[in-house]
């Protein structure tokens, strides 16, 4: 990577266009004032640097007026100082390394767990490898003479070169490292390597640090390398880019595209900027590039230091890696569907010549839609399909229906006790189970407890599967139990980002890792439990802990050792504070704080209410309340708070049996109480190298998972409480609750069940479950001064078993008949699909 600007690029740019010629002046006063304090303040590099860029006279096109004369007439001055020069500019270098070096340690494990013996060490090619610093760098993180074979630097600079030559031979690495000085577009490794017997001379690794954007004929460079690398290996790059929106938000086979656009000042000036210096960031290099190649992780950061400069980081592989049996296999884990052969995969492939055709497919999974259409215009799979592990299903990141979250979950622990869907459900190993994902702290509890055949995680929004995804990342990267209860135990770990590039990053989605590099103070700074949308309730309840002075007596319940002596201080010191009119008033009772600090939506608010208005009823014999139709002042809310926590404090002992108010009161667990998942035995288990095979991560909402699912496949269904937030409405056939609860009736097996908690102690939708062939049962009851679990945030729970099948065996919606006695003394019929078809059958 050359400098930053040359003074002659910038003299003859500004001969050619007077468009540019007051950002000329100032790019070039900007750069003279920042290179000159560099100068000052610094020392001789920075000199050498001022001077080679801008009072070195330089040659426009050399002796032979090639790339090569043109490089070396800048570079020569000032190779001795490059890496000296270079490290605040070309940021990203270091993280390239440690996620190409991370994924080819997995792949190594893979193969010595599958038995595959290596003929030889890896081979590397750092394609624009100038001074060495990669080589340098990389064997801190990866000894190269432990796992290398051959490396090879290959740049266009002599003088470059000669740097990285002596940088060898320092290291003691110039037996292992080759120095090529040629056109990239020409090297063959052939001409390098003998193949062995049984080995291929293939390159492993290719990489590229900032030369991408200086090489003038990309296309063909980009067109060499996949002929270099070998059908497994792996190609990294890291680069400076600008890019709007538009250009990428319809493509499917990007990933981590959350952070990608770069508006249009930023595009103008860095663009502008980086032509003077003859550094191209037209978005057509890393396009192209991602079009060649399949993408593995994609991830967009700013240079902050340098004004927000936009680089990528970017690791791919072979296109074609990913083969027409393994995608049909991955869709039908997708979809609880039998595999289809490679054989009718093909066929269906050359008949899809339209996306007319494409929507006639039945029972794919989206991810498997848009494989097989980029397919079919020769584009790379999304890049779900090229992750080490087939957890997360593709999804649209840039769909309403995700970015509404503004790229935030809301739960950083889930709120819901396992221990009571274990003792209701009995999940075994032939259970197929559907559930929303909220924190993903049940689901590890499921398998842990269940080992279910399959778990299809639902969830709408993105962070909350992201967030998922590390908690299973962490244990499939045999992280220490140390590091994992730092992580999540405690909520804080010093080492995070570095944990995500050298352990984490194979285990993860691009998506994922994105929001994780995005957000790694979360670990580092405030703590996983002060995150997400629920920490504004937890931090409020601890301010006014403190406004009050009673903070001490938090530590105290907490390490209480008997229910006596834990009620003493809830009723003495804490409850006069929580459960004060006032704040009752003006939080509790504030419908905004519900929803946005509780994630209580309206139509649930409602459903306490009307508890709250039927209770209040002094007349058993009178259906009309005697209190108010609203809520004045919050106070049925705040009566259905006081239902909630004073039964908690009577009957659970928080600080050892009680982790979901643990970790709201201190913001961690503790060794003592905390999820199942942190055991020191869970650990072993979860460790396993099959432990999450069946488990399969959608970023979708409830009924579109549903609808791609095998009709009959399912035998539980955990839908939370999420039937809570639909309006109203008994009547309609049309209704959101009555489609949902329908698309359950087909995704079901007979006798199938459907387990949900609601606010209210009758929900009116559980006669819809009636209607759409379910049998429904109250499995728990919130009484006065009782608890129904660990939580008792709810008012009851449910269990809706399926007894009647509302769809054929194609899961088309079928006649089913339902029978009610007439007063004529004959039956009749309905259907059950909601049509308005009648008749009568004599008995």
């Amino acid at each position: 990577m050359s400098s930053l600007l040359d003074a002659p690029g910038l003299l003859q740019l500004s001969q050619q266009s007077t468009h540019f010629f007051p950002i000329v002046i100032s790019a070039t006063a900007f750069s003279l004032i920042i290179f000159g304090l560099l100068a000052v303040t610094v020392g001789k590099p920075y000199l050498l640097f001022f001077y080679n860029c801008f009072l070195k006279p330089h040659a426009k096109s050399g002796v032979t007026g090639t790339q090569q004369d043109a490089l070396e007439s800048f570079y020569q001055g000032q190779a001795a100082v490059y890496d000296a020069t270079r490290g605040t500019l070309l940021q990203g270098r270091i993280e390239m390394l440690k996620l190409a070096a991370s994924q080819l340690k997995f792949k190594a494990e893979q193969e010595k767990r599958a038995g595959t013996k290596r003929e030889r060490g890896w081979i590397w090619v750092d394609i624009g490898g100038g001074t060495g610093y990669n080589v340098e760098k990389l064997n801190d993180i990866l000894p190269i003479e432990e796992h290398f074979s051959s490396v090879y630097v290959v740049d266009l600079s002599p003088s470059l070169l000669a740097v990285a030559r002596k940088r060898f031979e320092a290291l003691g690495l110039d037996h292992i490292v080759k120095v090529v000085c040629m056109d990239a577009r020409k090297f063959r490794i052939e001409d390098f390597e003998t193949p062995q017997a049984g080995a291929s001379s293939s390159v492993d690794w290719i990489s590229m640090s900032y030369s991408l954007s200086m090489i003038p004929d990309f296309y063909s460079v980009v067109d060499s390398l996949t002929e270099l690398l070998s059908h497994t290996g792996i190609i990294s790059v890291t680069d400076f880019y600008v890019q709007s929106k538009t250009n990428f938000a319809s493509r499917t086979y990007t990933g981590g595209l959350q952070s990608r656009h770069v508006n249009w000042f930023s595009r103008l000036f860095w663009r502008t900027w980086f032509e003077f210096d003859r550094v191209n960031l037209d978005e057509g290099r890393r396009d192209y590039l991602e079009y060649r190649f399949g993408t593995v992780l994609s991830i967009d950061e700013r240079n902050r230091i340098l004004g927000g400069i936009p680089y990528y980081i970017w690791v791919g592989c072979a296109k074609t890696s990913t083969t027409a049996s393994t995608l049909e296999q991955l869709d039908a884990s997708f979809t609880n569907s039998p595999y289809l052969s490679p054989a009718n995969f093909q066929k269906s492939l050359s008949s899809l010549t339209s996306a007319a055709a494409l929507q006639e497919q039945q029972l794919h999974s989206k991810g498997f839609e848009a494989a097989i259409l980029n397919l079919s215009t020769n584009l790379p799979l999304p890049a779900s399909f090229y992750q080490n592990h087939p957890w997360r299903i593709y999804y649209n990141e840039l769909h309403p229906q995700h970015t509404q979250f503004n790229n935030d979950y809301i739960y950083a622990f889930t709120w819901e006790d396992p221990r009571v869907d274990h003792r209701l459900l009995k999940i075994s190993p032939d259970d197929t189970v559907f559930t929303i994902t909220s924190a993903g702290d049940n689901i590890l509890s499921y398998i842990l407890d269940g080992s279910p055949r399959r778990i299809h995680a639902v969830d709408m929004n993105p962070t909350q599967n992201h967030l998922l995804e590390l908690k299973v990342a962490a244990f499939s990267a045999n992280l220490s139990h140390e590091d994992i209860w730092s992580l999540f135990g405690i909520g804080i770990h010093k080492n995070f980002r570095e944990l995500l590039l050298t352990k984490l990053s194979p285990h993860l989605s691009s998506s994922a890792i994105q929001f994780w590099l995005d957000n790694s103070s979360r670990f580092t700074r405030s703590g996983l439990y002060e995150t997400g949308g629920s920490r504004i309730a937890i931090k409020a309840t601890r301010w006014l802990f403190r406004m009050f002075g009673v903070s001490r007596y938090v530590t105290l319940l907490l390490n209480a050792k008997t229910l006596n002596e834990q009620r003493e201080i809830w009723k003495a010191k804490l409850r006069p504070v929580i459960l004060s009119w006032w704040v009752s008033w003006a939080i509790i009772g504030n419908e905004q704080f519900l929803w946005k600090a509780l994630g209580v939506p309206g139509n649930q608010r409602d459903m306490i209410y009307e508890d709250y208005y039927r209770d209040g009823a002094e007349d058993s014999t009178s259906s009309a309340p005697t209190k108010p139709m609203r809520d004045s002042g919050g106070r049925a809310i705040w009566e259905y708070v006081v239902n909630t926590l004073d039964p908690v404090v009577e009957t659970t002992l928080i600080g050892s049996d009680n982790y979901f108010y643990e970790v709201c009161l201190q913001g961690k667990y503790s060794k003592r109480c905390h999820p199942t998942y942190l055991d020191q035995a869970s650990y072993t288990k979860l460790t396993r190298p099959d432990a999450f095979s069946g488990l399969r991560i959608h970023t979708d909402g409830i009924m579109d998972v549903l609808d791609r699912i095998k009709p009959g496949s399912l035998t539980i269904a955990v839908v939370m409480d999420s039937m809570d937030w639909f309006t109203p409405d008994l009547t309609s056939q049309t209704s959101e609750a009555r489609t949902q609860i329908r698309h359950l009736n087909r995704a079901l097996a007979l006798n199938g069940r459907v387990f949900f908690r609601s606010a209210g102690l009758k929900p009116w939708y559980t006669r819809v479950f009636e209607e759409s062939g379910f049998e429904c049962r109250r499995v728990g009851t919130r009484l006065p001064g009782a608890c129904i679990d660990r939580v008792n945030m709810y008012a009851s729970s449910w269990i809706c078993t399926k007894v009647q099948n509302l769809f054929g065996e194609k899961g088309s919606e079928s006649p089913v008949l339902e029978l009610a006695k007439s007063p004529g003394g004959t039956l009749r019929t309905r259907s059950s699909s909601g049509g308005s078809r009648m008749e009568e059958l004599r008995i």
